[in-house]
């Protein structure tokens, strides 16, 4: 006697989830993770982000926030901007779109595979799960659609603000704070979309591995919180805040 053929149900379309990482992350999983998809949805947050973050560079406002986030950022790491270096930057400003936005057709991808191969390491080599290295990469690559939506959402603010950070981020709640203080640099590293990446993230492995979300959502978020306790004090002892 023959065994039966299991046929599995065939994948969701790229639209479909889109939409169904963004409502309802767990029963989306459930979809993907037996018929593995990775192409499609890095192809689509890499173009999308490169797209929305080249766009805004690509205006004056853009470029103006671009010239003032690198001197932010060089004065973050506690480099002191001269008057050549300022202007080298602002000679460089027509190129952001380029410098900011195309890069992002690479990073997404690249950091994709990179985040997929240390979580398999962790799951797989460690704690001995019995995932494919694709099925993982595409856990990793839906949960991104979450930081593709975040762009959607900042941008306009950040065009609106004339700036190209904070947008999302708890710092916006304290304005009163001094910018250079460790509490703002710490507020402005927590961002909301981060959050909820990290939320979705979490809920795809559990489906991935059966195990429990809280239990990696915890080790993630304390990965998330020690970067970010880490960068905000080196950044505002260097600021002398």
């Amino acid at each position: 006697m023959s065994e039966p053929v299991i046929e599995r149900p065939p994948a969701p379309s790229l639209m479909s989830r889109v939409v169904g990482i963004i409502t309802s992350p767990r029963e989306t999983f459930e979809k993907i993770i037996p018929n593995p998809r990775v192409l499609g949805a890095l192809a689509l947050v890499a173009v999308t982000s490169a797209v929305l973050v080249g766009g805004f560079l690509m205006t004056d406002v853009g470029k103006e926030a671009w010239i003032d986030q690198a001197v932010a950022s060089q004065e973050a790491w506690g480099v002191e901007i001269t008057d050549e270096a300022y202007a080298g930057i602002q000679r460089m400003a027509p190129m952001a779109p380029y410098l900011s936005g195309v890069p992002y057709l690479f990073i997404i991808p690249i950091s994709a595979v990179i985040a997929s191969g240390l979580l398999f390491a962790i799951f797989n080599a460690m704690l001995g799960g019995t995932a494919t290295f694709k099925q993982l990469l595409s856990v990793v690559a839906h949960s991104q659609f979450v930081m593709a939506l975040a762009l959607f959402v900042s941008m306009p603010i950040n065009y609106m603000k004339g700036s190209m950070t904070g947008a999302t981020s708890v710092a916006v709640l304290a304005p009163m704070l001094d910018e250079g203080s460790f509490l703002a640099r710490l507020l402005g590293m927590i961002d909301v979309f981060i959050v909820w990446y990290v939320v979705v993230l979490s809920i795809g492995l559990s489906v991935l591995y059966r195990r429990k979300t809280k239990s990696i959502a915890l080790v993630l978020f304390g990965i998330y919180a020690a970067i970010a306790i880490g960068v905000a004090w080196f950044q505002s002892s260097r600021s002398g805040a």
